[in-house]
């Protein structure tokens, strides 16, 4: 049942608190309901929840005292009502007076605040029961509000006043007033016996009711009856469902944002509590991260003028310097200060869950969204504008995405900040050629868009300020001392660059090898291993993901017993979990090393695993991880000890910043007082090791030209895309502001830079992704350039441009006919064309499998050019001439099969698991609980998700809440733009 309104009060309410709550009231209904929320919650106000539908019409009070209960009150009230309206000109006096006012609907006046009305009936009634009220209350209410408005008045007041501003948003007259003027053309004027007016010459002024019975809308029913009818609905209506603590804090969070907004506009020194920061945010990060305080170096760069000024920066510290909390904070002030949108770009998708788990929290407690644009939960923002902010936590491929769709929808400047980490990726492969990509269309479409880039691992730093035209701060400071060394044989050397060699001696190995360890473990790496675990913590990192496997396989081999029973139970509990998530059945590997606290971490682990694993290290219940380079890019698992179990990333031999990268997590804050790295060299490469160690950081190039289909063609083709660039003066003049414009010195001597434009645009042409034509509008007959629609498709498909004219030749071949009675047609379909490079399948396995498929699946393999006698030609080792062929994939057919691909669920779970923190165990937890759908857990209760669905803390139940609700609004959105799409008049209707 809703709260007592204002006309229900219990019988033990003191006449203090009734009178406080009267002038409240009344208030209320002075104010406008926009007007009222800023008083109680400072802030928009919280959404209604209908709660109660009651539909009897019994007396609902109880034990409340009412007015519908008390004859001799409701006697009173129709005298009172009569006498008043047979003596217009009675004076009244105001003690003991009750106010019910027809006020004008939600008019807020901002010099008073509160509205004055003309229409105000003033009823004496029993000084024992009447409300008492009188100017004075009404402004001290106004001035000092203690509490919350909201919490008093009945929902089904507050429900009234709401549609009320509703209907008067566009005017500042009430329709209560337009009615008032009309019913005066043919009525006497109706004036109030008193009313609230600033001046005292309004007071007193007489009423005539004489043609009140002529005008239908100021027509009174019986004061008891409207009585009766306020209280039925009150009691029948809708609860606030927002508590108010709940209120007052976010009252004073936006207070405290409003302030730091003003404040970090300005140019004043002083920058708020926390950096421009409301309170609040301090708050999070002791309560999220454990961060008392910053270091002084983080405080420094805070405090640069350059980001006063909003300058594009770089920074430079070594891995574990508390790079990330900056940027963290950089992103808040864009995000809830100057409220933009802010995109953040991570090198790895594991990073990028890792940092969207961070923040997440945040972005609840904040009121922003965190959005993921990792892999398949990748969702590009609507067309239309955001209430809120969103920070966007993208891979490097994504982010291009992204960055694309905001210029082609005209919305770049909605981007206020761009974070990348790892600058240093500029320089590596294609990856560092969509990257540079990126940030030049930024530069070039933006001018009020801040990029700030940081790295551990920089070296030409000139060439990157100029190409992001960005500051530069640099501190060598890092929390934990780390120790370097390298082992050759049985001998350990600490580095030194103050010798000749690079190292100096440090000590023998000390640890008993049997002859078959020895066999086992040349590198000595159990030696190494068991003089830090499991006290400390400890990373191995291994060249391949196998050797992964292999290294924590071997640990165990030769670890005591004793390691079993650390934290045993733990561990035992980590198993039984890693076993739901894969559906009763675990990696035999896993199974075996996790009970001496060991595991591997790798890309072959699924999302959830490397979830669990990496809790279960960070907790301690795992101490040794045996793991590929890409760990050490950003991943937040430090160690005591880091060892590199060969100097190489697959068959490469490490780079200075993947080496700096790897042994920078070693040494833990907080926790541990030094860190150590040990790198595990053969004899045969001692002469690489020095040369690594001493080696000065590689410089940072262009990948433009060296990734050609991914660089330099997919650049020019997109600028015309995107109506960036249309003309060969317009591609040079941005040309010259990416990086391979800054280190256009570099280039071969033969072909210039304009040159190499020329030759780029010429073989888009050729290729028939561009079309050069004379433009009759341009007087000086420049080339305008225009993309053709195979272009168009190739640059918003990502395609990359090398196999662009081979997909469209499939594409057209596969009209001719699609086989639907399996998947196996569209998984041939969806397999992208950078894999068939890397399959080189066993065929004997192959026929074997082919011979057990469906008649219709070998009908399939059979239109796909693999016939039976193809495959029995290629196990029997005979040559064959035709080839495979590539086949591409139709978006309409795929989309079901692309879910149940990405999942590997059921059908039915499919929608809960797209939902951010639900994983296929989590997701059958729900499903069967009866949350089959996103509308049921939008609107679930967290409390009540927390009491059915067993592990679930209540932070996960919020953030599952949280989740559904925006992806049930994108959707709406989406249909809604579609919608109007549809209703949308055409302008080249016949005949108009």
């Amino acid at each position: 049942m809703a709260e007592p309104g204002p006309a229900v009060r219990r019988k033990s309410c003191p006449d203090s608190v009734r009178k406080r709550r009267q002038a409240l009231v009344v208030c209320s209904t002075v104010c406008s309901p926009v007007a009222r929320k800023k008083l109680s919650s400072g802030g928009e106000g919280p959404a209604v929840e209908a709660t109660c539908s009651n539909d009897s019409e019994e007396d609902m009070f109880g034990d409340y005292d009412s007015f519908y209960g008390n004859d001799s009150l409701l006697a009173q009230i129709d005298d009172t009502e009569y006498e008043h309206l047979q003596d217009r000109n009675k004076d009244i006096k105001a003690d003991g007076e009750l106010i019910l006012g027809n006020l004008k609907s939600g008019i807020y006046q901002e010099k008073d605040n509160f509205s004055t009305s003309e229409n105000m009936v003033i009823l004496k009634a029993d000084k024992a029961d009447a409300f008492e009220m009188n100017k004075n209350d009404l402004l001290d209410s106004n001035q000092e509000p203690t509490e919350s408005i909201s919490d008093d008045l009945p929902s089904s007041q507050l429900l009234y006043f709401a549609k009320l501003n509703e209907l008067s948003s566009g005017s500042r007259t009430s329709p209560l007033s337009e009615g008032k003027r009309k019913c005066k053309k043919s009525s006497d004027k109706i004036r109030s016996p008193l009313s609230f007016y600033p001046h005292d010459e309004h007071r007193n002024r007489p009423t005539d009711v004489s043609s009140h019975s002529n005008c239908a809308l100021f027509k009174t029913d019986s004061l008891k009856d409207n009585l009766k009818s306020a209280m039925t609905g009150n009691a029948k209506a809708q609860t606030l469902q927002v508590s108010k603590t709940k209120q007052l804090k976010e009252a004073v969070l936006s207070e405290e944002i409003c302030v730091a907004r003003k404040t970090i506009e300005s140019s004043s020194v002083d920058i708020g509590p926390f950096y421009g920061l409301p309170s609040k945010v301090k708050d999070l990060f002791r309560q999220f991260r454990g961060i008392e305080t910053l270091y002084e170096w983080q405080h420094d760069c805070l405090m640069l003028e350059s980001l006063q000024q909003r300058k594009n920066l770089i920074y430079s510290l070594p891995t574990s310097g508390g790079k990330t909390l900056v940027a963290e904070i950089i992103i808040l002030q864009e995000l809830l200060c100057r409220r933009k949108d802010v995109l953040m770009i991570l090198p790895y998708v594991a990073i990028v869950q890792e940092k969207v788990r961070g923040l997440s929290s945040f972005g609840i407690e904040l009121g922003f969204l965190v959005e993921e644009y990792a892999g398949s939960k990748g969702r590009f923002p609507p067309i239309k504008r955001r209430i809120k902010r969103s920070l966007y936590i993208a891979t490097i491929e994504k982010g291009h995405g992204l960055v694309n769709s905001l210029i082609e929808t005209k919305r770049i400047d909605d981007l206020g900040l761009v974070v990348v980490d790892e600058l240093h990726m500029l320089g590596e492969g294609s990856r560092g050629a969509m990257l540079e990509i990126t940030l030049a269309k930024i530069l070039y479409s933006s001018k009020n868009t801040q990029i700030i880039g940081m790295s551990a691992t920089l070296n030409n730093v000139g060439d990157l300020q100029k190409f992001l035209q960005a500051e530069y701060y640099t501190n060598n400071f890092r929390p934990v001392e780390l120790k370097e060394y390298v082992k050759i044989g049985g001998t350990v050397y600490a580095t030194d660059s103050k010798t000749e060699s690079g190292f100096t001696f440090s000590r023998f190995l000390n640890f008993k090898y049997s002859s078959n360890l020895q066999k086992a473990d040349p590198d000595h790496i159990v030696a190494l291993v068991t003089e830090v675990i499991p006290k400390y913590s400890c990373l191995i990192f291994c060249p391949t993901k196998k050797n992964c496997e292999n290294v924590a396989s071997m640990v165990c081999k030769y670890l005591k017993k004793e390691f079993r029973a650390h934290r045993e139970k733990e561990k035992q509990d980590l198993i039984k979990h890693l076993k739901n998530i894969g559906n009763g059945s675990i990696c035999s590997v896993l199974k075996h090393t996790i009970p001496y606290g060991i595991a591997y971490h790798h890309s072959g682990l699924t999302n959830d695993e490397r979830k669990s694993v990496e809790e279960a290290y960070s907790a301690g219940v795992l101490c040794l991880l045996a793991c590929t380079a890409t760990l050490a890019a950003g991943v937040n698992l430090p160690a005591r000890r880091v060892i590199l179990r060969a100097p190489y990333v697959a068959n490469d031999f490490l780079k200075k910043n993947q080496y700096k990268q790897m042994i920078g997590r070693a040494g833990r804050a907080g926790i541990d007082s030094a860190g150590e790295s040990i790198l595990i060299v053969q004899e045969k490469d001692k002469h690489l090791a020095q040369r690594l160690v001493n080696s000065p950081l590689e410089n940072c190039y262009s990948n433009l030209l060296l990734e050609l289909t991914k660089g330099m063609h997919s650049l020019l083709l997109s600028l015309v895309g995107l109506k960036i660039a249309v003309t060969r003066e317009e591609v040079n003049t941005f040309m010259c502001s990416t990086l391979l414009g800054v280190q256009q010195h570099l280039l071969s001597k033969e072909k210039s830079l304009s040159e190499v434009i020329k030759d780029g645009l010429e073989h888009l042409i050729e290729k028939g992704l561009l079309e050069g034509r004379m433009s009759e509008k341009n007087h000086n007959s420049k080339y305008t350039l225009t993309i053709t629609p195979l272009g168009r498709a190739t640059y918003k498909g990502s395609i990359d441009l090398a196999y662009c004219n081979l997909l469209y030749r499939e594409l057209k071949k596969g009209l001719e006919g699609l086989v639907l009675e399996s998947n196996l047609h569209l998984l041939y379909l969806t397999t992208p064309y950078d894999l068939t490079f890397s399959c080189n399948p066993d065929w004997m396995i192959y026929l074997r499998q082919f011979s057990q498929l469906s008649a219709a699946e070998q009908k399939v393999a059979d239109i796909l050019g693999v016939p039976e006698s193809f495959i029995t030609k290629k196990a029997s080792g005979q040559a064959v001439k035709k080839e495979l062929e590539e086949f591409w994939v139709y978006k309409a057919l795929l989309t079901e099969l692309t879910k149940q691909l990405t999942y590997c669920v059921k059908t039915e779970l499919i929608p809960l698991m797209e939902v951010a923190g639900v994983l296929e165990a989590r997701a059958k937890q729900l499903y069967n609980a009866g949350y089959k759908t996103l509308a049921h857990l939008a609107n679930a209760n967290p409390e009540t998700l927390v009491r059915m669905i067993e592990h679930l803390s209540r932070r996960q139940a919020r953030q599952i809440v949280s989740s559904a609700k925006m992806l049930l609004s994108e959707k709406a959105e989406a249909l809604q733009e579609e919608v109007e799409e549809l209703l949308k008049v055409p302008t080249d209707i016949p005949g108009t």
